[in-house]
């Protein structure tokens, strides 16, 4: 979902947000040192297949998933990172890699970790290596309605 199609859709719920631009980055360290915003405070999405099927596992970008603690809470038999040959084309006019958190758009899970519960106000990625877009994580549950677990090693 390109910039433009998710913050029309963040206006039309009347969420205030910022739109922060900054130098290309890929890792959720890098783009937190980039755009001078703490690490925790970056929720990374990793794409994940739990017995077949895809999800959004969204955590604080300082956090590694373990995916056995995830599978254990999605309550499913097999859960592995999804490779991104599973779901190129599935985002289209985002770039590899910069998915934002909101798979309930393209009808997706979100498993979202404990620990980004607690943070007031969330970073992440808006469809580019360049851009974010910083919210508070209230609206963004509301808007997303994740399945909230503990799933990393963070």
């Amino acid at each position: 979902m390109p910039v433009n199609t998710l913050t029309k859709f963040l206006d039309d719920k009347k969420v205030k947000y910022v739109t922060i631009r900054h130098s290309i980055a890929y890792t959720a360290q890098q783009i937190a040192e980039s755009a001078h915003i703490p690490g925790e405070e970056i929720a990374k999405t990793v794409m994940v297949n739990l017995d077949d099927r895809l999800a959004m596992a969204v955590l604080r970008g300082t956090d590694k998933v373990d995916i056995d603690l995830l599978r254990g809470a999605a309550g499913v038999s097999k859960a592995e990172l999804a490779t991104e040959d599973r779901f190129q084309g599935m985002f289209p006019g985002v770039e590899p890699g910069a998915m934002p958190p909101f798979g309930n758009l393209y009808d997706m899970a979100v498993y979202v970790d404990e620990g980004l519960t607690r943070d007031v106000r969330i970073a992440f990625n808006a469809g580019t290596h360049s851009e974010l877009i910083q919210l508070d994580y209230a609206d963004f549950e509301r808007l997303v309605r994740p399945i909230i677990a503990n799933f990393t090693l963070g």
